[in-house]
């Protein structure tokens, strides 16, 4: 059984199901992936879906309103996020319930303020000399009584607009970093962790500067060459 205090139960609440999932031996899977931008914003898509009777059109954490659309709109609004997408769906051909919601912010240290994130410590800081260095919490999910926690699947994606410097990512791929957990393995906690190096912001291309030059020097040339033929 999954261990709550009131303060996570408040703050953390599209994680709740995790109690119900492990009392009906359900198997949950949580994915946030998240694209960075130079100036610190972003977008993120959280997708979480777990096995569960679908027949009735209704499943047993609908009470929890984790699979409620207008209540996830209301956990989510805050003034420093653009929701874009909410979709909560029931697939009765493998019995699961589904929720995505997609979204963009002003800052990734601004999440702090959003009540699921509450304790996800964002941050976004100064590194070494033209270096961010990046860290989120994974919060702790005690377990107990014997359960295998190996069937729950918790990742976390980022893309970063830089070149990565140091990273504790599990799973690389291309430009994009992995952190794949069970919920045994997240224990007491994890912190994702990421120096990068950030590219320029709108950075003007060289052949601009050689194409206005270009320009100059035939309005010269005309300009001399008439002023000749006077």
């Amino acid at each position: 059984m999954i261990q709550f205090t009131s303060a996570r139960f408040t703050s953390i609440k599209i994680l709740l199901f995790t109690f119900f999932t492990l009392s009906l031996a359900g198997c949950l899977n949580y994915e946030q992936e998240v694209s960075f931008n130079p100036d610190g914003s972003g977008d993120m898509k959280i997708h979480y879906w777990i096995k569960a009777d679908t027949s009735g059109g209704k499943t047993f954490y609908d009470p929890l309103g984790i699979f409620n659309a207008d209540s996830l709109r209301s956990d989510f609004n805050s003034p420093n996020i653009n929701i874009e997408n909410i979709t909560v769906s029931n697939d009765t051909t493998d019995s699961t319930s589904h929720a995505v919601i997609e979204f963009s912010f002003t800052h990734i240290d601004s999440l702090n303020k959003v009540k699921p994130f509450a304790e996800y410590h964002f941050s976004l800081q100064d590194g070494a000399a033209g270096q961010k260095v990046f860290s989120q919490f994974i919060p702790p999910i005690a377990t107990g009584f014997g359960l295998n926690d190996s069937t729950y699947q918790i990742t976390y994606s980022y893309t970063f607009p830089g070149e990565i410097v140091t990273h504790n990512a599990t799973q690389v791929e291309k430009k994009k970093l992995f952190w794949k957990y069970t919920l045994a393995e997240i224990g007491k906690g994890k912190t994702i962790s990421v120096s990068f190096r950030p590219f320029k912001l709108k950075e003007t291309p060289y052949w601009i500067f050689f194409l206005a030059g270009f320009v100059l020097l035939v309005v010269i040339f005309f300009l001399f060459r008439k002023k000749r033929s006077w």
